[in-house]
């Protein structure tokens, strides 16, 4: 069409107008809702948090890694597995409803407001969940779930390694505390006839694994199924590396760099910075790229396309690594003298987009970030992240400001790994950290978390996710992790089950700032009608 020619008959019917889909949501991983047997599980109370958000405006319910954490200082981000789920989870009331496990079975309540215990945890929930895969495995009246668990088996074949991995480091005696590559030779390396003997000793091992890996996931799914139906999405959350003493690593160990031994020959971390002076050295085991290039990036391809029957999207943690790693070797004591390493790039990307389509992340882009950070992100168009607690030092240049938010990210008040907002102000924050804050935010500070989330709710930001502990104006003692830390991470709770009703006037609040800076998506405003309806009937 050439200037001057007649534009079509509708011009001028519809203008330009502000960005759609604008939405709002909150991080908190099911172990911290209420529950009676010390830890939140993914049966009542998930579902109460989902009508919770409805009724908050809320459309995003973002959650930690949902795999089996190390057990030892309980992080889900060095998980034991990347693609299993952690049984801890599962609920025992939904247990019984199914008829898996009698009420008589069930333990003692424990007091919903003391901080999750997982070691105790694991002694009293383990017994119940294995008496629970044996009734399923091999009563007669449970015939359509074992179906059901055959037809997971079936249709997730990485659970095989996963579950015979599993049986060889926690039942078989000789490999008990010892990392897979100490292991005897024959089953380290996955010889035909040493795995084909472990899977006949194991066999009722491997079943009751798989049996329980059933449920979780089926519990799990009717809870994004729920949430789905009434407009919230699930955001999972995945570390770019998996741990070392794992059966993604055992089982692939071809695509690491490994040693002949099966050691790891450099391993994961981040160099010195204003926050540590030698560095993090996280110690997870390095991929060799080349190698998941000439195998068509397949690991990855099954690792999000089981991240996505769990999840709408995700985040991934320590994005900046796909375009640029930082490797460390194997034998240092601190990352201080590691080298940085090109990364895979856009090439992982569009092998993702062939096998699975359209690959909604999250790009986890704080810290060191350079150029090809960030064209890495934009090339694939993936939001990125901005922290309001990184927003007070540096003038006004600082990209987590408000005025340098950008429409294509996350703004965050904080994270699982920053203090809470109350806290970061009382603990941390300089006096010229508070001064500039109140300035230019034009505020007395007396509610520093609200003031957060009222200024992220604000931002150009398409995507504005708070901490509940936020929501609620916790101070530190609420916190979910302190990064470097071994102790106290990951056990925080949000109350008992009267706590929703505690909490209906910060949902008001929320609805009230969701409304007002566009953040309500068609879906939640119908549930929220709905719910309104039947509660007037």
């Amino acid at each position: 069409m050439w200037a001057g020619e007649d534009l079509d008959e509708d011009y001028g019917s519809t203008t330009g107008g502000p960005p759609k889909n604008r939405r709002a949501g909150v991080i908190i991983h099911p172990t911290s809702l209420p529950g009676p047997y010390g830890v939140g599980e993914i049966g009542e109370e998930a579902f109460r948090l989902v009508d919770w958000m409805v009724s908050a405006g809320l459309s995003m319910w973002q959650v930690l890694p949902l795999v089996p954490p190390e057990e030892e200082f309980w992080s889900p981000y060095t998980g034991l597995d990347a693609l299993c789920g952690s049984t801890l989870m599962i609920s025992l009331d939904e247990l019984v409803k199914e008829g898996l496990l009698d009420k008589a079975d069930l333990p003692e309540d424990v007091d919903h407001t003391l901080a999750a215990d997982f070691f105790k945890v694991r002694e009293v929930k383990q017994k119940l969940l294995r008496k629970a895969a044996d009734r399923l495995r091999l009563q007669d009246k449970f015939k359509k779930q074992r179906e059901e668990a055959a037809g997971f088996r079936q249709s997730n074949p990485w659970v095989e390694d996963s579950a015979l991995f599993y049986a060889l480091s926690h039942y078989e005696e000789e490999l008990i505390d010892k990392a897979w590559w100490f292991w005897p030779e024959p089953i380290r390396f996955r010889e035909k006839k040493a795995m084909a003997e472990a899977k006949e000793k194991f066999k009722d091992e491997i079943e009751r694994f798989i049996v329980l890996q059933y449920i979780f996931d089926k519990q799990w799914k009717a809870v994004r199924a729920y949430a789905n139906s009434k407009g919230v999405k699930i955001v999972g959350d995945i570390p770019i590396y998996v741990g070392g003493q794992s059966a993604d690593v055992w089982a692939y160990q071809d695509l690491f760099e490994l040693g002949a031994d099966g050691q790891p020959l450099i391993v994961s971390g981040v160099p010195p910075d204003a926050f540590s002076e030698t560095g993090q050295l996280w110690g997870s085991p390095i991929y060799d790229w080349k190698a998941h290039k000439e195998d068509g990036f397949r690991w990855w391809v099954q690792r999000l396309s089981r991240c996505f029957q769990l999840h709408d999207e995700v985040r991934i943690d320590h994005f900046r690594g796909f375009a640029g790693y930082y490797a460390v070797d194997a034998k240092a004591e601190t990352a201080m003298d590691g080298v940085w390493k090109k990364g895979p790039g856009v090439d992982l990307f569009n092998a993702l987009d062939k096998e699975l389509g359209y690959v909604p992340v999250i790009a986890e882009d704080l810290g060191v970030i350079t150029a090809d950070v960030v064209e890495l992100r934009e090339s694939i168009g993936a939001p990125g992240m901005v922290v309001l607690q990184f927003a007070w030092g540096g003038g006004a240049t600082n990209v987590h400001l408000p005025h340098n938010h950008y429409e294509n990210s996350v703004v965050y008040p904080g994270t699982h790994d920053n203090e809470t907002a109350v806290g970061w102000w009382k603990d941390s924050a300089t006096e010229e950290d508070r001064e500039y804050l109140l300035k230019y935010m034009e505020s007395d500070g007396s509610d520093i978390a609200w003031l957060f989330i009222r200024s992220s709710f604000s931002s150009v930001s398409r995507t504005a996710i708070v901490l509940m502990q936020d929501i609620m104006r916790l101070d530190n003692s609420a916190r979910m992790n302190l990064p470097g830390s071994t102790t106290n991470n990951w056990t925080w709770r949000i109350g008992g089950p009267d706590i929703w009703e505690k909490l209906a006037p910060e949902a008001a609040a929320l609805k009230e700032l969701a409304e007002t800076y566009d953040r309500v998506p068609e879906q939640v405003v119908k549930a929220v009608e709905a719910e309104e309806k039947a509660v007037a009937k």
